[in-house]
């Protein structure tokens, strides 16, 4: 019995240095973990060094890495870089935070909403995006039908409460909540009060981001006027525009069309993505040009924002697209 102990425990050893070491293409990560769970061997810690965990290196967040990377990668959006990463490191700072943190992210296509989730996954999961406490929900795939609302609410239900069951500091991304169908956001609603706990659990480590292009025509109206009036669009503050979009989300027959998630104020922050402009077109194409190894030239930048439509029509301000459509134009330039 003690020479069966000891050989299993020295396989173990064995199995484990080569994990470490990565001498061996042949050995399959997932095939370890089971080979060593069938001997009895495998606690939390050795588990959670090989596969994702809610814990350690898989959740510690990367506060600087992400106020860098804001300001580094998000051109023009002054508003978001000063208030997002305030947003969240005061939440994570916070052992027992009153609710879960809600962003609303508004604005034209193309203006940043979806990078912008995308850089704060990277920060707060090892595995970014692909990490298993990360949850995209994209409106028009994952709910497009309006007569399916109950079954819908189920879902969504279901959704929020497995992903939290794994891991308090889950992070919910609702894409497209323009064309989310009406009532089906306000089944958030318990998880996102004031509630110690729902279901026998704490939701308020999480963080929820909706996104939607609703809103845009005000915060382009409001820097538009900006513009004509010959003043930085770095002096617009958002107090007045997340007032203003509070009340149109609120308004516009949209996934959050007389939502009780804005009437009873559970949405934190609303954070208005401003228009972009020819220089930030130039300023994406800079960043995409060095990301695929091609020389960076004011000619060349100018020949991607040259291939942008901007409005209005008699002004040609704003990039239509923002810098949705930079990459695959910089592909095009390039060939």
């Amino acid at each position: 019995m003690k020479c069966d102990a000891m050989a299993k425990k020295l396989a173990v050893i064995f199995l484990i240095t080569l994990i470490f070491n990565q001498t061996s293409a042949l050995i399959i990560p997932s095939a370890i973990v089971v080979a060593i769970s069938s001997m009895g061997y495998l606690g939390p810690k050795i588990y959670c060094q090989l596969k994702e965990c809610c814990s350690g290196k898989w959740t510690s967040p990367n506060i600087t890495g992400l106020q860098l990377s804001l300001q580094k990668r998000v051109f023009g959006q002054h508003l978001v870089t000063e208030t997002v990463s305030k947003a969240i490191i005061g939440h994570l700072n916070n052992k027992s935070p009153g609710k879960a943190l809600a962003f609303s992210f508004n604005g034209w296509t193309g203006s940043g909403k979806n990078f912008v989730s995308k850089i704060i996954a990277e920060h707060l999961f090892r595995k970014g995006m692909d990490s298993k406490y990360v949850h995209q929900v994209i409106a028009t795939h994952d709910f497009p039908h309006q007569a399916e609302l109950k079954h819908y609410k189920k879902k969504l239900k279901d959704l929020i409460v497995r992903s939290v069951k794994g891991c308090p500091r889950s992070l919910f991304i609702f894409d497209e909540m323009d064309k989310m169908p009406f009532g089906l956001i306000d089944v958030l609603k318990p998880y996102l009060d004031h509630h110690h706990e729902v279901e026998r659990l704490d939701f308020r480590k999480s963080i929820f981001i909706f996104l939607s292009n609703t809103g845009a025509g005000l915060i382009n109206q409001e820097l538009l006027t900006h513009w004509k009036e010959g003043k930085k669009r770095e002096e617009i503050r958002i107090k007045p525009l997340d007032e203003a979009l509070n009340l149109n989300e609120f308004n516009a027959k949209t996934g959050f069309w007389h939502s009780s998630l804005i009437e009873k104020h559970l949405i934190d922050y609303f954070i208005p993505f401003l228009p972009l402009e020819r220089s930030h077109i130039k300023m994406c194409a800079k960043a995409d040009l060095e990301l695929k190894g091609y020389p960076v030239t004011e000619e060349i930048l100018n020949r991607v924002a040259d291939e942008m439509l901007y409005s209005p029509e008699d002004l040609k301000v704003f990039s239509k697209s923002g810098c949705k459509k930079v990459s695959s134009k910089v592909d095009y330039i390039m060939l």
